[in-house]
Parts: structure tokens; sequence; C-alpha cells
């Protein structure tokens, strides 16, 4: 029996077997949907060889050379998928929902597997997130304030309390400045880290307030979805004012646990706009194991930098000032001010 599915089916129903990729590996690595396992029908060699014969020579002749890959592979697809499925359906897709996961959607039900199919494969599944952000009045808060503010720890205390957060640097693994990569994991692709977003709101009720925190649209090397960015920059922009005491506080905290030698490399990324005299000062003061003072300086750049942005770009919604860094009263306080913006 055919079962061809939609996005939403496929995303829905998905939970209840095994997702399969059968794109090449170089496809899935620059991302899938996640819990997919990759059962590739094609290595990435043949995947190329498959293209240029389609080009030069015709459909024909491209699907005999596909079925000359495939065939001695068949029965190991099929141990593959029999091992990760333990009796579950398999949903499966390629890039289009076209021949590639249609062959294979057929041999795994040849061997007596319960397959889903879903149409439009990956490319509809992409496409569907900007779509639903596109067309879902979503309600978003953006948190914002200068460095040090806490805000990633807020937004943490937040989650914990049950409210609707994506953490776009923690998804990103960046906290989003020259220091950002420092005590991080490698960064995803751009469109994993969209599909990483997109199973964060796929989960979200858009009549409830869903928290980011204010960025560029990059985030280190990978950039946010031009319709969400546009989304919250119209959306209501909360401000967080801390004096910088509290801020250096937690930056020196948080940084000064890094070699002395990763901390020079970053202040180097921002020389030219932070300014030579500046950077050297700064690089002084580190080999002086006086981390507090080489952080100051760099609060003082990026406060700068921050405030400009901020005035050319944004509209403060409202306005929270407090001298304590406690994510707990801070969280709660917000969860008010969340309240009277949307009433």
């Amino acid at each position: 029996m055919e079962h061809d599915i939609s996005v939403n089916d496929f995303i829905f129903q998905s939970n209840k077997g095994v997702i399969v990729d059968v794109r090449t590996p170089a496809e899935f690595e620059q991302g899938h949907i996640l819990g997919a396992v990759n059962i590739p029908l094609f290595t990435n060699e043949e995947r190329v060889i498959i293209g240029t014969l389609y080009k030069k020579q015709g459909k024909d002749v491209a699907v005999e050379k596909g079925l000359e890959f495939v065939g001695p592979k068949m029965a190991r697809f099929v141990k593959e998928a029999k091992l990760l499925s333990k009796s579950r359906p398999i949903f499966i897709y390629c890039w289009r929902g076209g021949m590639r996961s249609g062959s294979m959607a057929w041999l795994f039900r040849t061997a007596g597997l319960e397959v889903y199919r879903l149409i439009g494969g990956y490319k509809a599944y992409r496409t569907s997130f900007l779509e639903d952000i596109l067309s879902q009045n979503w309600n978003i808060i953006v948190l914002g304030g200068p460095t040090g503010s806490g805000k990633t720890a807020i937004l943490e205390q937040l989650e914990k309390e049950g409210e609707q957060v994506v953490d776009l640097e923690g998804l990103a693994n960046h906290k989003g400045s020259a220091f950002g990569a420092l005590g991080q994991s490698e960064q995803p692709s751009t469109e994993h880290f969209t599909n990483l977003i997109h199973e964060k709101f796929r989960t979200f009720d858009p009549q409830k307030p869903v928290w980011c925190e204010g960025e560029s649209i990059s985030v280190g090397r990978v950039y946010i979805p031009k319709e969400l960015f546009d989304r919250m920059q119209v959306s209501p922009f909360i401000y967080l004012s801390i004096p910088k005491e509290v801020r250096l506080k937690r930056i020196v905290e948080e940084y000064g646990r890094f070699d002395a030698e990763l901390l020079i490399e970053s202040f180097k990324k921002i020389e030219r706009r932070m300014g030579g005299q500046h950077v050297k000062a700064a690089i002084e003061f580190i080999r002086e194991n006086n981390i507090k003072e080489a952080a100051s300086l760099a609060l003082d750049y990026y406060d700068k930098t921050y405030n400009n942005a901020i005035e050319k770009h944004r509209s403060i919604t409202q306005t929270y000032q407090t001298d304590s860094d406690c994510p707990i009263v801070t969280a709660n306080e917000l969860k008010q001010l969340a309240k009277a913006i949307y009433l």
C-alpha cells in the first residue's frame, strides 16, 4: 500500500517510527530533519556521476547507471532498515520526494516494512517552516541589552518555568561576538541551523509568547532565516538596563577561564574597529592576568557598538532596569511585562 504523506503528517507521525534520509552523506551533513538516520542510496561520488550523465546523455542512461550502483547494495539497505525500524514504521525522504525516496520506499515495502514517504521531500520540509513563520501571528518577544546582561541565563530560566524560548545562540553554538566561539562546539551549517529553529517552533503555541534574544542576522558564521529575522525586528523589544559593574563581573566569570592566547586572538579580530591602542592595552592586561581591565575595555567597545545599533534599528517597547544578577527574579518580572505587552 502506498503511504505518501504531507509535511505536517510526516512530522507528527514520525515519532512512532524511524526517519530515514536517503540523500547522499554530503547532503545529510549539510542539513537534515532532526532525528533522521542517513541510508544514502548513492555515495557523494556516485551522485555526481549520475548527475553528469543525466545532463550530458539523458535520463535513461543516468537511470541505468544508478541501477548499476544500487543493485549490489540492495540487500544491505534492507538489513540496515530492519535493524533501525525494530518493527516500527519507516518515514523516508529525499530532496524532492522523487526517484530516490520512491525507489527505497518500494524496496523496503517489498521486504515487508511499513513505509511512509514525504511528499515534496526535504525541500517541502524546509519550505513549510518559512510558510509557518509568515502565516502565523507569532507573539515574539525580543530580549535585548548590552554585553554581559545575562540574557542567556534569563532565557534558560524562562524555559525552566515553562515559557516558550528559542535560544538562537545556543542553537548556533556561538555567542555572537568576536569571543563567541570560545568554549563552543562546531557551528552547524546555516541550513541545519534553520532546521534546529524549525524544530523548536513546531512545538510552540503561536498564541503564547515566544522569547528570543535580540541578534544581528548573523550569529557567528550562520544566519537567522530572513523571514524570522524580519518578524523579530518588528516584535516587542525589552531592553535590559544593568550597570556595567554587574555585567563586568559576569563577563570575567564567563571568559576568565579561557586560555590567555585564545582571548588575545579574539581581541585581534576586532582590532580595526576597536582601535589598535585599546586592543594593545587589553592584550597587556591579559598577559598581566588582569582579566577585569581587559574585559572592561571590551565592554566599552561593545556597549558603544550595541547602543548605536539600537538607535538605528530598534524601538524599545519596555526597559527593565535592575542592579542584581539573579535570573530567577528577572525572569519572573519579565513574564509580568510580557502580560502587559500582550493584553
